[in-house]
């Protein structure tokens, strides 16, 4: 399966809808991707995951450095997670737990609560 990358925005979010496998072949377009919309100065970046169905450890690295740039440029990365079931149920959740770092990403349901600056983060 190929990787998708459609762009988008929500109110003042840049919105980034991937789908598709994420992995060590397909990763580095939604890396580049990112960083167009902080060249672009965009530094509040939602990664709609919602439509990914395998993600690698590339995957999750191309996450981890997405929300390090993000923070080093004062901005803010919010993720949307494949809603197979409860959150916890989808595959990227479970591969982010199992290496540790999902407690690092803000996750949320879907485009409109992530791009409220009011909403609050699902619990990891």
């Amino acid at each position: 399966m190929t990787l998708k990358v459609i762009e988008a925005e929500h109110n003042a979010w840049a919105v980034l809808h991937v789908s598709g496998e994420l992995d060590l072949v397909t990763s580095p377009a939604v890396r580049q991707h990112v960083h167009d919309a902080v060249a672009n100065g965009r530094h509040r970046v939602v990664l709609d995951l919602s439509g990914v169905q395998f993600c690698d450890s590339s995957g999750v690295g191309i996450m981890i450095a997405a929300r390090r740039l993000m923070h080093s440029c004062g901005g803010d990365l919010r993720l949307i997670l494949p809603a197979r079931g409860a959150v916890d149920g989808s595959h990227v959740n479970k591969v982010l737990a199992a290496l540790g770092v999902r407690r690092l990403f803000e996750v949320y349901p879907d485009v409109a609560t992530a791009a409220d600056d009011e909403a609050q983060a699902l619990s990891a």
